[in-house]
């Protein structure tokens, strides 16, 4: 099958998988990456799969996997990593797998035989989604500083069924910033990875009603200063206007974080905490949160969070400063993991693969935010929104941004009805945005 033009070819292949190809001088082998499903959870799709294998170097290679779930590449020398996500639908919920291997090395030794499988994480996925995170600041307006009290999230239906959460909950992890996750490492692998939960660093916030949104609406949750920041600071946003608020003055009473409300806000539209860290404000962090909106269902919020079965990190078990409550995985609606574009190389996931398998990065007190990626495919074929989607999305920045290229908030304007997307994967889902949405 293969055609060796040089005899230095020949001298070097051996029974090596060199392909048949050999473009400028450069020899390639035959690498086989297998999806791989563990038994106990959903079936996910084998065949049809979209399958990356990045190089050390940047390069991207790209296949669809065939009916026995195998894609196919022919590679140069060199340290590759394999990722995949698909997805399947059943009874009322979206199943997301996501698959990662970074230890795939070629090397003039490769055979072709070589296992390189990829293991396909399962994660569900529910309802409400978190369309945009804008934690990072801005500069004040003569640039003599930097101002970081105007942080909100927007949440979206993403379904076409109204949503009705009860005993809704927003929580962070600790450590705050991803270049400090090492602590919470033991052996290369996060100590609750594969325990059932994600550590609430500090607090949570609850509504103390119940959360409804209809389909494809939105709601803006101002996650400290409900207030119009753009008075004092015009590079800042406007939640005077805001649909929720975090205030709770009883745990949390620091007001450069929590000035009164805007009027605006009804009082009991504000979210409640429940404190068992230390501080005086909820320290969501700027640079590179690991942030998530959770329900505790039938559990009372306070219940859950009085419990005295605290989490820490290893080495830190008492100090009131690591004391995180145990939010349980299936009580977790959607997450985002945070890197800062400064400190990437040194950053780690604290939030697990089941959670977020990946990460977005954020340059902060830029006023950019973490806005959701449109699922094109999904949106494109709803008919209503046929000559009302806005294309040539310029609000990515370098090497992040939306690969739809559709101008969400711009078609939304126009009635279009938006789908994002939503594989559990920040490293898909986000991009950033280089001015948050409430600019526009």
């Amino acid at each position: 099958m293969k055609k060796i033009l040089f005899l230095f070819a020949i001298a070097l292949c051996g029974f090596t998988s060199c392909d048949d190809d050999e473009q400028n001088g450069v020899i390639t082998y035959d690498v086989n990456v297998a999806l791989n499903y563990a038994e106990d959870t959903t079936n996910g799709p084998k065949s049809g799969v979209e399958v990356k294998l990045t190089s050390s170097t940047g390069v991207v290679y790209n296949d669809t996997t065939n009916t026995e779930g195998i894609a196919e590449f022919s590679v140069p020398v060199g340290i590759y990593k394999a990722t995949a996500s698909s997805k399947v639908s059943d009874n009322g919920y979206v199943y997301n797998f996501n698959g990662v291997n970074s230890s795939i090395t070629v090397t003039e030794q490769w055979t072709g035989a070589e296992e390189t499988l990829l293991n396909m994480i399962c994660s569900r996925s529910g309802q409400v989604i978190i369309k945009e995170l804008y934690n990072g600041g801005v500069a004040v307006d003569d640039g003599s500083g930097k101002y970081q009290f105007d942080k909100y999230v927007v949440l979206y239906n993403n379904s076409n069924e109204t949503a009705n959460i009860k005993n809704l909950c927003l929580g962070m992890v600790n450590p705050y910033n991803a270049e400090a996750a090492d602590m919470e490492y033991v052996n290369g692998k996060l100590s609750y990875e594969d325990k059932g939960y994600t550590p609430a660093g500090c607090a949570i916030w609850y509504l103390n009603k119940d959360f409804t949104l209809a389909a494809g609406e939105e709601a803006v949750i101002a996650l400290c200063g409900a207030i119009d920041h753009t008075v004092t600071y015009k590079n800042s946003v406007d939640l005077s206007n805001a649909d929720y608020c975090t205030y709770d003055m009883d745990d949390f009473n620091n007001t450069k974080y929590y000035p009164t409300p805007s009027e605006k806000i009804a009082t009991e539209n504000y979210f409640s905490a429940y404190k068992y860290g230390m501080g005086n404000a909820w320290p969501l962090s700027v640079v590179s949160p690991a942030f998530f909106i959770f329900s505790t269902g039938d559990t009372n919020p306070e219940a859950f969070a009085s419990e005295a079965d605290y989490h820490y990190a290893p080495g830190k078990e008492g100090k009131a400063a690591f004391a995180c409550a145990k939010v349980e995985n299936e009580w977790i609606l959607d997450a985002i993991e945070v890197f800062s574009k400064a400190n990437e190389a040194k950053a780690k996931k604290r939030l697990p693969a089941t959670i977020d398998a990946g990460n977005v990065t954020l340059t902060n007190f830029q006023g950019h935010s973490l806005y959701r990626n449109v699922d094109k495919e999904a949106t494109e074929a709803i008919a209503e929104n046929q000559g009302k989607l806005v294309y040539d999305y310029t609000l990515g920045i370098e090497g992040n941004t939306d690969p739809s290229g559709i101008n969400a908030e711009a078609s939304m304007k126009n009635g279009a009805r938006i789908i994002y997307l939503d594989s559990n994967n920040s490293s898909n889902d986000f991009h950033e945005r280089v001015q948050a949405s409430l600019k526009d």
